[in-house]
């Protein structure tokens, strides 16, 4: 059974970092598709960055340059690093999974099969 949970969601200010992490259980995470995606109140799910691990990275345009994702293979942990949060990132942000992988990163919704229920992530000015 396959779950993923998100941790290190938060209400910081304008400038600050922070670091989300998702914690995989069911199987290896190495080498398949991960990303972390958020929806803000009265917005579609955006994607904000997906990896295969192995440097194959992709982000969007909003937070590149960032915000970095990354695996921790050994722990079976997905991170999101963020830093210069702006108001604008505030959202609930979810870790995603397709054990089946893919042959790039993906950033939309529908490229992932598991989901966790989320961190809220929140940034004032």
């Amino acid at each position: 059974q396959v779950q993923l949970v998100e941790s290190g969601g938060d209400s910081v200010q304008a400038g600050s970092s922070l670091t989300l992490s998702c914690a995989v259980s069911g199987y290896r995470m190495s080498g398949t598709l991960m990303g972390w995606l958020r929806q803000a109140p009265g917005k579609e799910r955006e994607g904000v960055a997906s990896t295969l691990g192995a440097g194959r990275t992709m982000y969007g345009d909003s937070v590149k340059g960032r915000f970095t994702i990354s695996m921790d293979n050994a722990k079976n942990t997905l991170t999101l690093q963020m830093s210069s949060l702006t108001p604008d990132d505030t959202a609930r942000y979810y870790c995603a999974a397709n054990p089946d992988g893919d042959w790039k990163p993906r950033l939309g919704a529908h490229f992932y099969t598991y989901w966790g229920q989320g961190t809220q992530v929140t940034i004032s000015s």
